[in-house]
């Protein structure tokens, strides 16, 4: 009997599994937390930090880009099954790539970002620790509960916004409470992404975008911080609001697949402006325009790569 051979290994299969421009976004979130630590001036002379402060974080990107690697990747592992039925255009069940290396690029990915976070402190390991199990439980259990699993999802990206902060553990006492932002944004966009494959409900949706514009709301509340400059965060929050708001509005009223699929993938995308107008409020415009500029480099490799 002829012994069964693995498919020839292709790296563009895992490189999709990784959603690359996803991690772009998740750099963007751990710029927003450094930047509301006031290790950024707001004098643009002085924006850039110094040698000292950009060691912790590079390792911190470097932990962000392997904790959403990781999860995403994990996501695509335990969806295996499912996916072969309702998305047989996936690389696991396509057969481009082997579940077995799905799981070991995941596990790989998961460890090396807590490692990496660790070289930035023992805090930012601990939050590390917690995104990874948040990402992993929202994989294998998070994602099939109606209530739990959005508010799951954007608690990975609180923790993400926390793991920027964790550079001056101080910060997360002042300036914590933004946190709120990314978690109930993200958790607007993972209830709008219930409709990608049959088609969306319209209670979701309509709960997805109210959830959308309280994020709005929410950002016009970080003014009520003392050190929060609105004048520099309105700009950027009406570009954000500009991109996003037209496709959730568009996928609500028709609750088409391609509509919703199409206002996942803006609402994903347009996370790195969102992150953008938050701390320029904290930073400074020109800082804010640094995070901004991550989202060509994302719309590229959205072209390129799945998103959802």
């Amino acid at each position: 009997m002829q012994a069964t051979q693995q498919p020839p290994f292709h790296l563009r299969p895992y490189l999709q599994m990784l959603r690359p421009a996803n991690i772009v976004t998740a750099w963007a979130d751990i710029l927003v937390g450094y930047g509301a630590t006031g290790l950024v001036q707001t004098d643009p002379s002085q924006i850039w930090p110094t040698l000292s402060g950009i060691v912790p974080l590079l390792w911190l990107l470097l932990a962000t880009t392997g904790l959403y690697g990781g999860g995403i990747v994990f996501n695509d592992v335990f969806d295996a099954e499912l996916d072969a039925v309702e998305r047989p255009e996936r690389p696991i069940p396509s057969g481009r790539a082997t579940l077995n290396y799905g799981i070991f690029l995941g596990t790989v990915l998961l460890l090396g970002a807590i490692v990496a976070a660790a070289q930035v402190s023992l805090l930012s390991a601990e939050i590390a620790c917690v995104v990874a199990f948040s990402a992993l439980t929202y994989d294998a259990i998070g994602k099939h509960h109606p209530v739990f699993g959005p508010l799951n999802m954007g608690l990975c990206r609180g923790g993400n916004w926390l793991l920027g902060m964790s550079v001056v553990p101080g910060a997360m006492l002042h300036h914590g409470v933004i946190v709120l932002v990314p978690i109930v944004y993200i958790a607007a966009i993972t209830l709008m992404s219930r409709g990608e494959v049959d088609g969306g409900d319209r209670l979701a949706s309509q709960i997805a975008l109210g959830l959308l514009l309280t994020v709005a709301i929410g950002l016009m509340a970080l003014t009520l911080l003392p050190d929060y400059i609105w004048l520099s965060m309105l700009p950027l929050g009406l570009i954000w609001l500009g991109l996003v708001l037209p496709a959730f509005i568009k996928a609500t009223t028709s609750l088409t697949p391609d509509l919703i699929r199409q206002a996942v993938r803006t609402g994903v995308i347009s996370l790195i402006a969102l992150d953008a107008a938050t701390v320029a409020g904290f930073s400074g415009w020109l800082y804010g325009g640094v995070v901004l500029a991550l989202l060509p480099l994302s719309r590229w490799l959205a072209s390129r790569f799945a998103v959802t």
